[in-house]
């Protein structure tokens, strides 16, 4: 829980001063639509810079995983689909 939760908690009731917005640490003003643009664009760029990119065995690997586990749930649903068409032909005849 965050050092502020009590004290929100506490002036639940709604207080004048609760009911203001906090001022940004950037400035006194509000930021122009142009800048906002620039400003996401930068922190796209430097989220992007972050990415690391997988290896090509990496890639290999997890691909093998994926179709591996494709092919399992595949089989499991398959199973499943023909046991309960068996017991529906049972029940119902045919």
């Amino acid at each position: 829980m965050s050092e502020t939760a009590p004290a929100a908690a506490s002036d639940a009731g709604g207080s004048a001063s609760s009911a203001r917005a906090p001022k940004s640490a950037s400035g006194d003003k509000k930021r122009g639509l142009f800048a906002r643009i620039a400003l996401f664009w930068r922190q796209v760029v430097a989220e992007l810079k972050k990415v690391v990119r997988p290896t090509r065995s990496d890639l290999i690997t997890y691909t093998t995983v994926v179709l591996v586990f494709v092919a399992v749930v595949m089989a499991f649903v398959t199973v499943v689909d023909l046991g309960i068409g068996k017991l529906t032909f049972w029940i119902f005849g045919g």
